[in-house]
């Protein structure tokens, strides 16, 4: 019984990785937005805050956070949670606010002045950040 539920396991994680494989992460904001990739990372642990006069408004997306914290950040949402605990204590910054997924993640920044957000799908109607699209093959 245990060897079949060793082999179930094993099948499950091949299917759901296989069905990830070349799936892309795109960074976006909002079209009055200007960001470049260099600036993600520091919009992401609350050091930028401002694009020129806009005040920048993250939102992370529940159903690629795990991704876009290792690919983009390269941390671990262990790091990124202790990193906003220390940071709201000291700076009174609030971590950015999760959305449960792309459309609503999207509906966000398309909605929301200086949003800035990831997705896995293809966006619209929002700028894509050049040099932050990844896939699942770096």
């Amino acid at each position: 019984m245990a060897r079949y539920l060793v082999f179930f396991a094993a099948a499950l994680t091949l299917i759901f990785s296989d069905g990830l494989a070349g799936a892309e992460l795109f960074v976006v904001c909002n079209s009055g937005t200007s960001l470049g990739a260099d600036d993600i990372p520091d919009v992401f642990t609350g050091g930028k805050q401002f694009s020129g006069d806009i005040k920048l408004v993250p939102v992370d997306n529940a159903a690629a956070q795990e991704e876009f914290l290792a690919k983009v950040m390269r941390m671990s949402g262990v790091k990124y949670s202790a990193h906003w605990t220390k940071k709201s204590f000291r700076d009174g910054i609030r971590q950015p606010p999760v959305k449960a997924n792309d459309a609503a993640t999207l509906e966000f920044v398309r909605r929301t002045p200086g949003g800035v957000g990831y997705v896995r799908t293809a966006p619209t109607g929002v700028k894509v950040i050049p040099g932050t699209d990844r896939t699942d093959h770096e």
